[in-house]
């Protein structure tokens, strides 16, 4: 393998990290850290594709935790409209001024074969490279829509947190991310948890394989994007895509 990781802050003004619990009754309460799960849909709207899966390394925590609570007005779905209901009203506990230093790599998507001729590890970085400079191929989110963050190449460590000096925090139980058909060898998608430590502002976290809890919560059959012969098939010569 050539290079194939790379180094960036991430920062916003507000970041919703949901735990799941709190979603009872459309209350919402983020976690203190970012989600495994978040940081690689971050990593993936800066580039992505099916060639590669995204791995995060390491996380560095580098302005001091802070939340801030906010009424909102939730949507109620009816049927396939959806609309405000009355004086409905929600509270949400958001992360306030956050930014991040983010370590991640790229490893090869083994289950896709056929994008074996795709497997260039110099031309994928050096993709990534690029968009990351631009600040990504897609609008970069932490962890919901409302939450617009910014992104920017830096080095990993550069710079002081405001967590140097603490040697450890624990969070206790903590949603990691979720683990579909396609990343396991089974037909069932996992929730995953863990128990995060940070030391000295950095995170690192662990594979899904080796996350303790692993709890299944339906089969569910991988869908079959690309069918080698198939794909295609119904069209004629001259036809267009």
């Amino acid at each position: 393998m050539k290079e194939n990781k790379i180094q960036f802050k991430v920062q916003g003004r507000y970041a919703l990290f949901t735990d799941p619990i709190t979603r009872m009754g459309g209350e919402k309460m983020s976690y203190q850290i970012p989600t495994y799960g978040a940081l690689r849909g971050i990593v993936e709207a800066i580039y992505w594709k099916p060639t590669i899966e995204w791995i995060i390394d390491k996380c560095r925590v580098m302005k001091q935790i802070q939340t801030e609570a906010k009424g909102m007005r939730p949507l109620v779905y009816d049927g396939a409209i959806s609309k405000s209901q009355g004086n409905s009203l929600s509270l949400y506990t958001y992360l306030y001024d956050v930014e991040y230093q983010i370590e991640a790599h790229f490893v090869w998507n083994e289950n896709r074969p056929d994008l074996k001729q795709d497997r260039n590890e110099d031309k994928h970085y050096q993709i990534a490279k690029r968009m990351l400079e631009k600040g990504g191929k897609r609008d970069v989110f932490l962890g919901t829509r409302e939450c617009v963050a910014e992104v920017k190449p830096c080095i990993f460590g550069e710079g002081s947190s405001a967590y140097d000096d603490v040697a450890a925090m624990t969070f206790g139980l903590m949603f990691h991310s979720y683990q579909y058909p396609e990343q396991s060898a089974d037909e069932k998608l996992r929730a995953l948890f863990f128990y995060p430590q940070m030391k000295h502002g950095i995170i690192e976290f662990p594979q899904q394989q080796d996350c303790p809890i692993q709890n299944d919560l339906r089969v569910m059959k991988e869908e079959k994007l690309f069918i080698p012969g198939q794909n295609f098939s119904f069209l004629k010569d001259g036809d267009e895509v």
